[in-house]
């Protein structure tokens, strides 16, 4: 079984992005999702590649820029569609639904067996998601549902490639090419945006500055060192500490109110992920790897 520390480091992912709502409403509001995207993928993938300073070779150019489409340009263009069409807390459930995947994914694309507890705790935890986001106004609109459904399934796929590529270099340079590849697929769309970037503020380079460098660059550091020493499934479970961190952190620093239903949900959200855990338990099959060795070519 993965050591506590190993998952509590990978689950400080999902946690900090349970931040990126506050960020987004609270010092981003002036700019639309393709422009937040953009800033916030390509200028940490490209410091993070003068950091290391080393580019991918060969058959690995190809599959940095699936792994960024899939992990990043994808997830988070239709991520951002489905909150604008979807009510906050639809679209959060649509998220929810990402471990299903990859658990399927996993036994098609790795040859792990499909567990029947892990399934269970990830229907667990989208009820728990449900009961900690839904409204009783919450209405469904058939395009926000197939860009939310569409989008998990990206990050999924993107998070089982993650383990089946595995170039020979530490997770810091492995999320240099994604993020850095992710941030170009998106740049030939930059010109329709919405955004004028006359008015972008100190504000919002802030709340850029964060994103990029710790809900983005960091994150995704940890996220895929995870995704190399313990098994695809148990890590994408973790992922449902996402909208727990949402809530919780709306509940502190914008007086938002918790309701029964919404605590009765964390509650089940937290026992799911212990649960996948459990389920998903296995002897890590690689060596760890270093977070920010810095290799030169």
């Amino acid at each position: 079984m993965a050591r506590p520390l190993d998952l509590s480091l990978t689950a400080l992912a999902p946690l900090v992005w349970g931040s990126s709502y506050i960020v987004a409403t609270q010092f981003l509001p002036n700019l639309d999702p393709l422009t937040v995207s953009v800033l916030r993928a390509l200028p940490a993938g490209l410091l993070l590649l003068c950091l290391v300073r080393q580019i991918p070779h060969g058959h690995w150019v190809w599959k940095m820029f699936v792994l960024g489409a899939l992990n990043f340009a994808i997830f988070w263009s239709l991520l951002f569609f489905a909150a604008y069409r979807l009510p906050g807390g639809v679209a959060a459930v649509m998220g929810a639904l990402q471990p299903f995947v990859v658990i399927f994914a996993s036994r098609f694309l790795l040859g792990s067996p499909i567990n029947v507890l892990s399934l269970f705790a990830v229907a667990a935890g989208v009820a728990g998601v449900a009961l900690l986001v839904l409204t009783p106004e919450a209405q469904l609109d058939m395009w926000g549902v197939v860009a939310g459904i569409a989008g998990s399934a990206s990050m999924a796929f993107g998070t089982v490639l993650s383990r089946k590529w595995q170039p020979p270099v530490s997770a810091l340079t492995f999320t240099s090419w994604q993020l850095t590849a992710g941030g170009l697929l998106l740049v030939p769309f930059v010109p329709f945006a919405p955004t004028d970037w006359s008015t972008i503020t100190g504000t919002n380079v802030l709340g850029l500055t964060y994103l990029g460098l710790i809900g983005a660059a960091l994150t995704y550091i940890v996220w895929l060192r995870g995704i190399r020493i313990i098994q695809p499934a148990a890590t994408s479970i973790l992922g449902l500490l996402s909208p727990l961190s949402a809530a919780s952190l709306g509940w502190i620093f914008l007086d938002e109110t918790l309701s029964a239903a919404q605590s009765v949900g964390m509650i089940v959200v937290l026992m799911s992920v212990f649960i996948g855990q459990y389920a998903l338990r296995s002897t890590p099959v690689s060596t760890k790897p270093p977070l920010f060795a810095v290799q030169k070519t």
